[in-house]
């Protein structure tokens, strides 16, 4: 881009300068949610109305991670649409637009190269490529296309407008190319952190720095209160602790000791919202652990989980998801075990799985996860797992 201002002034450049300077500033104001660290890229790719969509929806109160999902979706689409239309995203889309969207990121290897016109044409990948927004070589992730399809689907509606996302041959294209895509799925975390696991991250945490005590007590609540998501430990705040009476270590004793109990009210969560009842339990060790922090860090109200400098001052912030998925991988590394193999998710499938190791019946497991879909919760079940069971061995 020229720096003349008389070429900017006689091309036009200087109206289109200036609306990306305007959209800067009104991103400003979601500095808290967005990556700011794009704000210029996004500035350029966004038009006014996205940019007053984005703003109105998190003044509404959606979820941080949603948000940025449904930004840097809408993004690439904005770009996807002019790559391959040379014009803008039109709203609303038109079915033929999301068909082409289809055929360009669910495509078959196989039969590419045998016809180079089979899938995203090349010099579409090349200019997406050019902006940083295409980084694979091959097709798409199949859910990474599902989630674009459904944030398109979800501006549509914020917008006030008819999708054609749900149209019936959409919904049969993606079906039939999902099912033919040779990309396994993936999961978010390779493997599961079983109680077994667990214990080795907490032994991690014997030491008496103030961090030892903040990643103790983020591990077993983040397990022990269903596998909670990395953004609901990152969010979680004092107002959402309630005490609770204390429960018997043996239910069957009436002269049983007890154990500490709290509940935590999860407000909105990525399947729920604020309004829901979602509550749910920590009993014993996890509700020990977390007092600790809490009386160690002096906090009493605000977010629970903070960062720590590197002088051992815990900061006002709360720490962000990604910061708790680091924190496991780190402790996964002292640990001597694999970090690649593990994520912060990792906790909440691990839960599901011991859950099962234990004989525990999956609908009480999932009042505990707080899962909606049956098939959802047991989809979890770590393969790992079922090929020690004797539902694999039947063979033998």
């Amino acid at each position: 881009m020229s720096d003349d201002p008389a070429r900017l002034k006689d091309s036009g450049t200087h109206t289109i300068v200036a609306g990306e300077d305007r959209r800067a500033l009104d991103l400003d104001a979601l500095s808290a949610i967005l990556p700011m660290d794009r704000r210029d890229r996004l500035a350029q790719l966004l038009t006014d109305d996205d940019v007053a969509t984005l703003k109105h929806l998190a003044k509404e109160g959606m979820g941080e991670n949603s948000l940025r999902a449904l930004t840097s979706d809408l993004a690439y689409l904005e770009a996807w649409a002019l790559a391959a239309t040379g014009e803008a995203l039109p709203w609303p889309a038109t079915e033929a637009l999301a068909l082409k969207f289809v055929a360009h990121h669910l495509w078959d290897p196989a039969q590419r190269a045998s016809d180079p016109r089979h899938g995203m044409p090349a010099a579409v990948a090349a200019e997406l490529h050019a902006g940083g927004l295409l980084r694979s070589e091959g097709p798409h992730a199949p859910n990474t296309v599902k989630r674009r399809l459904a944030s398109w689907g979800t501006l549509h509606r914020w917008k006030g407008m008819d999708s054609p996302l749900g149209a019936p041959s959409l919904r049969s294209a993606v079906r039939l190319a999902v099912r033919a895509s040779p990309r396994p799925r993936r999961r978010k975390s390779k493997r599961a952190v079983t109680r077994d696991v667990l214990d080795r991250l907490a032994a991690t945490c014997a030491g008496d720095r103030v961090a030892d005590r903040r990643d103790l007590a983020i591990l077993l609540l983040a397990f022990a209160s269903g596998g909670r998501r990395r953004s609901e430990v990152a969010r979680l705040r004092i107002e959402q602790l309630s005490d609770e009476p204390g429960v018997p270590l043996d239910p069957g004793d009436p002269n049983s000791s007890t154990l500490p109990c709290l509940s935590i009210h999860l407000g909105r969560t990525k399947t729920g919202d604020a309004d829901d009842a979602g509550r749910v339990f920590l009993v014993g060790p996890p509700v020990d652990a977390l007092r600790e922090w809490l009386k160690r860090a002096n906090i009493q109200k605000g977010p629970v989980f903070r960062s720590i400098d590197r002088w051992g001052a815990i900061e006002e912030r709360a720490l962000t998801p990604q910061s708790i998925n680091l924190i496991v991988k780190r402790r996964c590394a002292m640990a001597e075990l694999d970090p690649k193999d593990f994520a912060a998710h990792g906790l909440r499938s691990g839960y599901l799985t011991e859950a099962a190791r234990q004989g525990i019946a999956l609908p009480e497991a999932m009042q505990q996860s707080q899962h909606r879909s049956v098939q959802q919760a047991a989809s979890y079940y770590n393969e790992a797992e079922r090929a020690q069971g004797r539902a694999a061995r039947l063979g033998l």
